[in-house]
């Protein structure tokens, strides 16, 4: 295979986020074919005994298998580290594999985690139940709140771990304090940028370290596969992440590579569009319920900080009615909108956290957490934005709002 004319890291780092989304990380075979080729290959042959013996011992390039190197998935972690603007990237089977490597690659026994308060509920899973069994220890902050940051620091605290916006309270982070706090510290920042993907915020762009992602989300977008990504330094990703990578197995399919590779061209459209969307929608809601979180509204106590860190405010946000009862009755009256726990869909989906995203955390947790029993989580999609105001009107009245 060769790469697409002119694919070198010099010419491509800068090209402009369309153009990178588009045409990045592109290799093409002797067809010349337009399209990604899909390479549905366990492994790969040689012409020698001692060729395959050089790419095992690092001396020659080339595939070894698939679960260390494809051509389909490489060319998507070329392509989002460039979105990115990161040095190198490596996809995982799923957003939680992204998340659960990203920590256990350079996390050992006696290390300790500062994390945010709001986050997606199988982190705060991971920390609460699976760092801890191997005497990883953590701390949880209100990660709105700069000084709780720097109050939380241990000797042994390694890495700061947070999503902004945050599953489902939508709590901001301050990323160039934050990332500098750790910087000065000598801590690494992982930033799960879900909520937002590399077209509405670049958290390395403000100094954090490590990226990681549910390309699930955004990054496909139309709901069709699972996917992962973490993105960083090329010393980080290739010699810390990438050596557990390949010898615990979290690899994700070609296929589901080649289906996010078909995403990332329309992502920018699908992002902005969903963007102004949700805005229009937030705005009604606004209307008609006592509390909302919608980061791209000037009630939102963080809305300056988010538009300072994001070109706009992404397609989720969340609403608090007065109970579970009332919020589920609610999402029981739809009409269009979906109920599901999925996001960053181009379907607008709803769903009640606590019961469902937030359920494996308990009470108590979700109430640490702000998830409350009357919240609604909203993924605005590409539907005509009236259609899903009338919607949600004729729900909301439906329970007495």
């Amino acid at each position: 295979m060769k790469k697409h004319s002119g694919q070198d890291r010099s010419l491509t780092s800068r090209w402009r986020p369309a153009t990178q989304a588009v045409r990045g990380g592109t290799w093409r075979s002797e067809q010349g074919e337009t399209s990604e080729a899909l390479f549905l290959t366990s492994g790969y042959t040689y012409d020698s005994a001692e060729e395959v013996a050089a790419r095992f011992a690092g001396e020659a390039t080339g595939m070894q298998y698939s679960r260390f190197q494809n051509p389909t998935v490489q060319m998507l972690e070329e392509r989002i580290a460039l979105m990115e603007g990161a040095e190198a990237c490596k996809v995982q089977a799923s957003g939680m594999a992204a998340m659960t490597s990203a920590l256990l690659c350079m996390l050992s026994a006696g290390d300790h985690v500062v994390a945010g308060r709001a986050a997606f509920g199988s982190c705060r899973w991971i920390l609460d139940n699976v760092l801890n069994r191997f005497g990883i220890t953590h701390t949880i902050v209100d990660a709105r709140d700069n000084d709780q940051w720097k109050a939380a620091i241990q000797p042994n605290t390694k890495v700061f771990f947070f999503e902004t916006p945050a599953n489902p309270t939508l709590d901001i982070v301050d990323l160039e304090y934050v990332c500098g706090l750790a910087k000065q510290n000598g801590i690494l920042t992982v930033v799960d940028n879900a909520f937002a993907s590399p077209v509405l915020q670049r958290p390395m762009d403000f100094g954090a370290d490590i990226v990681a992602y549910s390309a699930t989300k955004l990054m496909d977008g139309q709901g069709r596969v699972i996917a992962g990504a973490v993105c960083g330094s090329d010393a980080w990703i290739n010699g810390v992440l990438s050596p557990f990578q390949r010898n615990t197995g979290p690899i994700i399919a070609p296929f589901n590579a080649w289906i996010v590779l078909k995403g990332l061209e329309t992502l920018e459209l699908r992002a902005m569009k969903q963007s102004e969307n949700a805005l229009k929608v937030g705005k009604f809601v606004a209307t008609r319920v006592e509390r909302m979180l919608h980061p791209g509204l000037p009630s939102h106590p963080q809305h300056n900080l988010a538009m300072k860190q994001m070109r706009a405010a992404g397609p989720i946000f969340s609403f608090i009615l007065d109970d579970r009862k009332q919020a589920m009755g609610m999402l029981n009256a739809l009409r269009i909108a979906d109920i599901s726990n999925n996001i960053g869909d181009s379907r607008t989906l709803l769903c009640h956290p606590a019961s469902t995203t937030h359920n494996n955390m308990g009470p108590e947790k979700r109430a640490e957490a702000g998830v409350e029993e009357g919240m609604i989580r909203i993924n605005v999609g590409l539907e005509d934005p009236d259609d899903i105001i009338e919607d949600l009107d004729q729900a909301l009245t439906a329970v007495g709002l």
